[in-house]
Order: C-alpha cells, then sequence, then structure tokens
C-alpha cells in the first residue's frame, strides 16, 4: 500500500475511549489547521461505530450534514463523542461533535440505512475525457516553493486529475463554474464500505469549493485569498470504492456575502451516481 495512502488511514483510526467516545490524530498540516475532510471522516466513522449490525447486511451511512464551527489545532487530540438519535427498523442517526478542549470543532448529524429495495432513478453521467488521458494535477505542486503545495504535492494520498485546467497556480482563462475532475486513491483499499464512504468525504474537501473560485476568474494562489469550509453535506446513493476512478461533475450555483457553494455529483466509471455533495464555504478577496 501506498505510503501516503498510509498515513491517511492510520490518521482515520480512531480509538474507543469510551462506551459512545472516540479520540483521535490529526494529519500534520503546514498551517497548524486540522484539514476539514479528515475530521468529517473520522466523526463518520466514529458514528458508524455505534450502529448497531444487522441481518442480512449492516447499514451503511446514506447522509451527513455537519458544520465546521471552529479551526482545529493538528497538535490536539480531537474527541468524537456520539449521541444515539435514533434506531429505527430500516433507519439509524447519530450526531457527532467533534471536539479539542471541550469546545466543538465539528458538529455533524449522520444517516444509516439497512439495504433495501425501492425506486431507482439517476441524473447522466458527462461526456469527459477518461483519466488516463489527463495529466496528474498534483504535479505542479511538487516544485512548487510553498508549504501547502510541498504538502499536497508530495503527500497527497489521492491522484486528482482536473479536465478543464487546473486553477493551482494561475486561474482559469475561462470563467465558469463547471468543473470535472477525477480521483483515486494512490493505493488499494481494504474492503470497507463505510471507510470507502469516508473516504470519499475525506477526498472532496480538497477541490468542492474550486468551482466557486474558477467562476470568479480566480485560483489557490491569488494573493490574500482566504477559504474556509462553513458546512458540508453528503449523500451516498450505491456503492463505491475510493480507490477506482470516480469522477466528480461539479458546479457553484451561488456565492455572495462571502459565501460560496459548491457542489458535485460523483459518478463512477460505469456512470453510476455513487454520490452528491454540497459545501458552503466561506471566500474572500481582498
Amino acid at each position: 500500500m501506498s505510503s501516503r495512502v498510509q498515513r491517511v488511514l492510520d490518521t482515520l483510526s480512531i480509538e474507543q475511549v469510551g462506551r459512545d467516545e472516540f479520540q483521535g490524530s490529526s494529519l500534520p498540516m503546514p498551517h497548524g489547521r486540522v484539514y476539514g475532510g479528515q475530521v468529517l471522516a473520522q466523526a463518520l466513522l466514529a458514528a458508524a461505530a455505534t450502529v448497531p449490525e444487522d441481518r442480512p447486511g449492516p447499514r451503511l451511512p446514506h447522509s451527513v450534514h455537519g458544520y465546521f464551527l471552529r479551526p482545529g489545532d493538528i497538535d490536539v487530540p480531537i474527541t468524537f463523542a456520539v449521541e444515539r438519535m435514533r434506531d429505527g427498523r430500516s433507519f439509524t442517526a447519530r450526531r457527532t461533535h467533534a471536539l479539542q478542549g471541550g469546545q466543538p470543532i465539528l458538529s455533524m448529524i449522520s444517516s444509516f440505512q439497512l439495504e433495501q429495495p425501492g425506486l431507482d432513478h439517476q441524473d447522466a453521467p458527462p461526456d469527459v475525457p477518461d483519466p488516463e488521458e489527463i495529466a496528474v494535477s498534483g504535479d505542479v505542486l511538487t516544485a512548487l516553493d510553498h508549504p501547502l503545495g510541498t504538502f499536497w504535492g508530495r503527500y497527497g494520498a489521492f491522484d486528482i486529475r482536473h479536465v478543464e485546467p487546473q486553477i493551482y497556480l494561475r486561474p482559469a482563462t475561462r470563467r465558469t463554474d463547471v468543473q470535472h475532475v477525477w480521483m483515486k486513491a494512490r493505493g488499494p483499499l481494504p474492503d470497507d464500505e463505510v471507510l470507502h464512504r469516508a473516504l470519499l468525504a475525506y477526498a472532496c474537501d480538497q477541490v468542492v469549493l474550486e468551482p466557486v473560485l474558477r467562476r470568479h476568474g480566480t485560483g489557490w494562489a491569488t494573493p490574500g485569498l482566504s477559504v474556509a469550509s462553513l458546512d458540508h453535506a453528503m449523500w451516498w446513493h450505491r456503492k463505491a470504492r475510493a480507490d477506482e476512478w470516480l469522477l466528480y461533475a461539479q458546479a457553484s450555483p451561488s456565492a455572495q456575502g462571502g459565501r460560496g457553494l459548491g457542489t458535485a455529483q460523483v459518478f463512477d466509471r460505469g456512470g453510476a451516481l455513487v454520490a452528491t455533495i454540497a459545501q458552503e464555504g466561506m471566500v474572500r478577496l481582498p
């Protein structure tokens, strides 16, 4: 397994310290703040650890709704306190608070469902080039003299490939909120469906707000740019593997008042819609 992937898996391996309480550590981010996708994934795994086992199959997470309340400190352990809100015949609901120093940095509700038959339809996937035809987006970061560029370019656990020109170093020449990104883990993962869904939440936080920047002719290297995740909603529709290519079809329906909304539909290589994501972030320019 790739050392980059193992590093993430080790961080997501939270320790149970009470019946409904868990503790985790953080990746060593250059800016000293906890990466939002990491704490989302950890909170989901903590909630999942309290879900009762069912037969003939498990209850899998189908949605999360969370708010990022404070920036986290990578040097302080995170406590995940889970509240058992409901265990129904088909659905289970959990509220998870991620705490540092007794203060919540994330508050999230997640819902789990026993797999059941029902209505089935989906949007069609977009027609875009295959990931093998596209350069690795992070390659441009490896030579960049910037702490974040060095971290994601050399230690990022996911292979990310932008169909449209990436906006790491400079804005796109065309202002549009349309963005397509192929993504997969850089190594094979265990056969654990909950872990794969948690890793989708982990990975998407790297790109979900990029359509906001793209629409306004800016990029990550724009001087004075300030971006922070405010909330996050995610729905898993069908099973998917984070170590196989997934296409994020992205957009930004609105930006106003220093906030921008990013959305994504996630498709597998076969065209199945496996997840839908929405995240609002603070986006401020000088």
